[in-house]
């Protein structure tokens, strides 16, 4: 279904490993909302300046910053120099001084070039572009600084990984034993007191059947809080296909050395399975993915399906 964008809204759907690309512009501005994994950032350039033509673009804004959704800024600060970027608080120091473990960038076994901030964009901050004013607003749980934007006006809300329209994003907080459902199910709250009517998701499309959504998260975050192994397999599982979409193809020794060097995977096993070994585990993941048509394994070979 095609749906109409608010003037000065540009939507660039990506697939996975990129978030989703907003550029909100007049013809004073043009800010980009997350810029996506960093292999995809010469792609995330020419989308941006397809439509952008002679104008620069101004800001980025990253509602949170996993590699994902700010892997693309230094390309785009190298192409804009004249740029502001702008990072929820929180983890912004870590930006400042530059630590990719801090950042989850090295216990996820994921890459993300360095980049500048030049300032935070916090919950209750304002600002106006094509005469539509947006409102940020915290919405942790899947990332306990994530920020979503809102525009009462026209009832869009750029979600981030806050709400798709089949759930959210993983929550990264709970790998590490931080109890965060709680954060992820007031959030869901937020969105539902808000008058929204069109949400563009960090993944995937536009959708505008808000309740229906909300009761596809809420039923999956019951799920997960009634077996929190369930969603300890599924975030392991999110982070070998996403490595594996960035690899395409890979020697399965190769990919198990990734998979020691992985603090991420190596939490959730010692958490989760500490009556197997790693290796078996792992096996048992793969072997998962492989069955649900994922990937594929082929003698000494790992492919992404």
């Amino acid at each position: 279904m095609n749906l109409t964008l608010p003037t000065g809204l540009t939507l660039f759907q990506r697939g996975w490993l990129s978030a989703n690309n907003v550029l909100l512009q007049d013809s004073h501005q043009a800010i980009l909302v997350d810029t996506g994994y960093w292999t995809h950032s010469a792609q995330t350039l020419d989308l941006v300046r397809s439509r952008l033509g002679p104008q620069p673009l101004t800001q980025i804004i990253n509602t949170h910053l996993h590699s994902d959704h700010c892997g693309g800024n230094a390309a785009l600060q190298s192409a804009f120099p004249a740029l502001e970027t702008l990072v929820p608080p929180g983890h912004a120091n870590f930006v400042f001084d530059w630590d990719p473990a801090s950042l989850t960038y090295t216990p996820t076994g994921q890459y993300c070039p360095q980049f500048t901030a030049d300032g935070v964009i916090s919950s209750g901050d304002r600002f106006t572009v094509a005469h539509h004013e947006w409102l940020v607003l915290a919405a942790p749980g899947h990332d306990p600084h994530s920020v979503i934007l809102y525009c009462e006006e026209t009832g869009v809300l750029i979600s981030a990984d806050a709400l798709w329209e089949n759930g959210f994003g993983v929550v990264f907080p709970e790998i590490e034993g931080i109890e965060a459902f709680d954060e992820v199910g007031k959030t869901l709250d937020l969105i539902e007191s808000l008058n929204v009517t069109l949400v563009i998701p960090g993944h995937g499309a536009v959708f505008q059947d808000i309740a229906v959504a909300l009761t596809n998260a809420r039923s999956r975050l019951a799920s997960f809080r009634a077996d929190p192994r369930k969603h300890a397999s599924y975030a392991a599982k999110v982070l070998i296909k996403f490595k594996l979409l960035e690899l395409q193809t890979t020697q399965i020794t190769m990919f198990q050395q990734w998979a020691y060097g992985c603090d991420y995977l190596k939490t959730l096993q010692y958490r989760y399975a500490p009556h197997q070994q790693f290796d078996a585990w792992l096996d048992e993941l793969l072997a998962s993915l492989e069955k649900g048509g994922a990937i594929k394994r082929n003698d000494s070979v790992l492919t992404n399906i």
